[in-house]
């Protein structure tokens, strides 16, 4: 499959060299095709592995990742333009408003009573946004064999049934098992999720530690 990751951070390039290794066509986008960082991860991945803007990748992909910054997700998916119709997006990316600092906020206009994963389905509204993956540490993503056995919990929401399912067999390939992804539901589900934000920050900086996940006991 030729899957198109938004973004060249770590999240970015986590991600997208787990799906080099399962075998999928990478394309990195970024704001120009010359990134420093894309071309490094295009470099450094093999064959399979290309950068380009943001426009070139989304309409490379036949699904999109957007790892981008939360705070120019809506933006950086503008800049894609056309290249996104009739896709799935799945958002990884969070609100978080890091003007006053460390742990940063949730960003107001995009929580509570909305999330970045609706506002880009507003946005967007030929693309069908799932938002998965956003509760943790990118390592965890593409390995939570690395704590627990990978009983663990990870999220989805989105409104297209058939979208999320094909977003669940991408995370199967990641190592999540069925019985540890919960569909919440459709895409408002994601104020919930991107509301993990602020208490994982702060166990992140209590224990010094990204590699610890929540599970649901009943």
């Amino acid at each position: 499959m030729k899957i198109a990751v938004l973004g060249t951070g770590m999240v970015g390039t986590t991600i997208g060299s787990k799906l080099v290794e399962l075998g999928h066509e990478v394309m990195i986008g970024s704001r120009t095709a010359t990134n420093e960082k894309a071309v490094e991860f295009a470099n450094s991945n093999g064959k399979i592995a290309s950068a380009g803007t943001f426009a070139d990748a989304a309409n490379f992909g036949e699904i999109i990742f957007n790892c981008t910054k939360g705070e120019i997700s809506i933006d950086v998916l503008k800049l894609a333009g056309n290249g996104i119709d009739g896709k799935i997006i799945v958002d990884i990316a969070n609100p978080l408003d890091f003007s006053q600092g460390m742990p940063p906020c949730l960003i107001p206009a995009l929580s509570n009573t909305n999330s970045l994963g609706e506002e880009i389905q507003k946005n967007f509204p030929r693309t069908r946004v799932v938002k998965t993956l956003n509760t943790m540490w990118c390592g965890l993503m593409v390995n939570p064999a690395m704590i627990g056995n990978g009983d663990h919990i990870n999220y989805i929401s989105g409104n297209d049934a058939e979208a999320k399912a094909t977003v669940k067999t991408l995370l199967n390939d990641f190592g999540w098992k069925n019985e540890n992804i919960l569909d919440l539901g459709d895409i408002t589900n994601a104020r919930g999720t991107e509301a993990t934000l602020p208490i994982w920050l702060r166990v992140w900086g209590a224990t010094n530690n990204g590699a610890f996940n929540f599970k649901i006991i009943s």
